[in-house]
């Protein structure tokens, strides 16, 4: 893989100054300033780190950050939007999820190598994007010796003759189309094949059957993660090719994605990975309260404190030994994350909370924020609703009112029973749009504007009955 490649993913987003950054994020997020300031340091700083001579660089570590908020306030989604800026692997994993060792359930060192796994095919699509077109032509080519064999030659016809598959041939072995120009029989086959005529034909082609079942057992048991296995039974298991009859549109798409896995060195994929991960990956830590609380004599939080002494080595840096390779973890951006209810992050453990230097208090959404998120972001919850609703041929509209009657509804809600944030829009939304939805198909009008007065008489009733707004909102 070159360098030349390399440089220019980084370039994607690493290079973006903060204000760009932040600015990126707004595109999706709204409020919470001082998180997008937050995240858009830490990536910037990456950057710097790379400008470095190579004996520092190695001395600068990432800034990890503790981001304190109720559920449903963005931050999940900054730091998945983050990680889609700068082209980098992400995992997000719920630190509750994990056990102490000796315990049963998943140890900690398991989010590096489902990191590393990201990362592999994030790399493996970026250069299997490079070589699609040559994989097309691979393909095509596939396709025509089969196209080949199956069309019908005859003598010249005349130009009304309107068969698709039969071919006007020349006396001297040429194909001749409608304006008279000569071409190859397979030019012409190719040419027909690109514009679709061919998509609803049947041909039989033959695959790489991927499929072992004696690999899959081993994957799956405990402790196999870090074994490649494909090369313990590789040799011993050849690939085997298995035939199928499809469509040509199905076949043109199975043999490109073989062909651009032919085209890719995956060595040189899986150690541009290894690179990227341990260089640029970033892991969101959800859930880290729940880990929060000190020893309990007895129950389910036997290993709480025991998860976060097995969290420290990976979180300060360290080496976990994978089936790619050893990912030193010493770069790796943590990006932890807490409702914090019921503790604070001091009741983590010394050790860790020196791990999280930066700690960003993301605010409970208001009202006006609520009126934001409903039509601000590129993927707002009306915009998606009218989208869906246009594939039934109606035409649905927002009237100002109706918008700042859900976002107030929706914080009204939030207020009187429980917080969740940015996601009672979609409770409130769907329960709006219920009905709708249920007769979209059958309806005779279409065009369907959304009021206020609409969204007050499919909501009222519940918010009225607090019992009953309890199980349904």
């Amino acid at each position: 893989m070159s360098t030349d490649s390399s440089r220019q993913d980084e370039r994607r987003g690493a290079e973006l100054t903060p204000r760009e950054i932040v600015a990126a994020l707004d595109r999706y997020i709204v409020g919470q300033e001082d998180a997008k300031r937050a995240v858009a340091v830490a990536l910037r700083n990456r950057w710097r780190r790379r400008q470095l001579d190579e004996e520092l660089r190695e001395e600068v570590m990432p800034k990890n950050i503790i981001m304190i908020g109720p559920t449903g306030v963005g931050k999940t989604e900054i730091a998945r939007r983050l990680a889609n800026l700068a082209r980098a692997p992400f995992l997000k994993v719920e630190a509750s999820k994990f056990t102490e060792v000796g315990y049963v359930g998943r140890d900690v060192e398991s989010m590096v190598r489902d990191l590393l796994e990201l990362g592999i095919n994030l790399v493996k699509s970026e250069a299997e994007e490079r070589v699609k077109e040559r994989a097309r032509e691979i393909a095509e080519d596939r396709i025509l010796d089969k196209l080949e064999g199956m069309v019908t030659e005859r003598a010249p016809l005349d130009d009304r003759d309107d068969d698709k598959k039969t071919f006007i041939v020349g006396h001297d072995g040429t194909v001749q189309s409608s304006d008279d120009a000569p071409k190859s029989k397979r030019d012409l086959l190719r040419e027909r094949l690109r514009q679709g005529e061919f998509d609803d034909e049947y041909i039989e082609i033959e695959l790489t059957d991927s499929h072992n079942p004696v690999i899959e057992v081993f994957s799956g048991q405990q402790g196999m993660e870090e074994m490649d296995l494909g090369s313990v039974f590789g040799n011993m298991f050849p690939q085997r090719r298995k035939r199928k009859r499809v469509k040509i549109e199905d076949a043109m798409k199975a043999l490109v994605n073989e062909e651009a896995s032919r085209l890719i060195d995956m060595d040189e994929i899986s150690q541009e990975a290894l690179k990227r991960t341990q260089q640029s990956g970033i892991i969101f830590l959800d859930e880290i309260d729940k880990i929060a609380g000190r020893e309990s004599k007895h129950g389910p939080d036997v290993s709480r404190e025991g998860v976060q002494r097995d969290l420290l080595p990976i979180v300060e840096g360290s080496s976990v030994t994978t089936k790619h390779g050893v990912v030193k973890t010493d770069h790796i951006l943590f990006i932890a994350a807490g409702a914090f209810h019921l503790s604070k992050p001091s009741d983590l453990i010394p050790e860790l909370q020196g791990r999280f230097p930066i700690r960003v208090e993301l605010n409970s959404l208001t009202q006006k924020d609520f009126q934001q998120i409903l039509t601000e972001p590129r993927n707002s919850l009306t915009r998606q609703y009218v989208e869906l609703m246009r594939t039934e041929g109606i035409d649905v509209s927002f009237d100002d009112d109706s918008i700042e009657t859900l976002a107030e509804m929706a914080f009204r809600v939030n207020d009187t029973l429980e917080n969740i944030g940015a996601r009672r829009l979609h409770t409130i939304m769907e329960k709006v749009f219920e009905a709708l939805s249920f007769d979209a198909p059958d309806r005779d009008d279409d065009s369907f504007t959304v009021s206020s007065h609409y969204v007050q008489e499919r909501l009222e009733g519940i918010l009225e009955d607090e019992d009953l707004s309890r199980y349904i909102l």
